[in-house]
């Protein structure tokens, strides 16, 4: 699978994050520093459940 990264519409200048196609998340100031990997449908159900507050 070809990971596909684009800027978060909210980023700026110095809080720069990016999304990828399958569910990461990095700081797009450092593209080969960590990323944060998640299951979408199951963040996207914790966070309507309100799970994380």
């Amino acid at each position: 699978m070809t990971v596909t990264w684009r800027k978060a519409s909210r980023s700026d200048t110095t809080n720069c994050v990016e999304l990828a196609n399958t569910g990461a998340v990095r700081d797009s100031k450092n593209p080969a520093g960590p990323a944060l990997v998640v299951d979408i449908p199951t963040f996207l159900a914790a966070i309507k459940a309100g799970q994380g507050r």
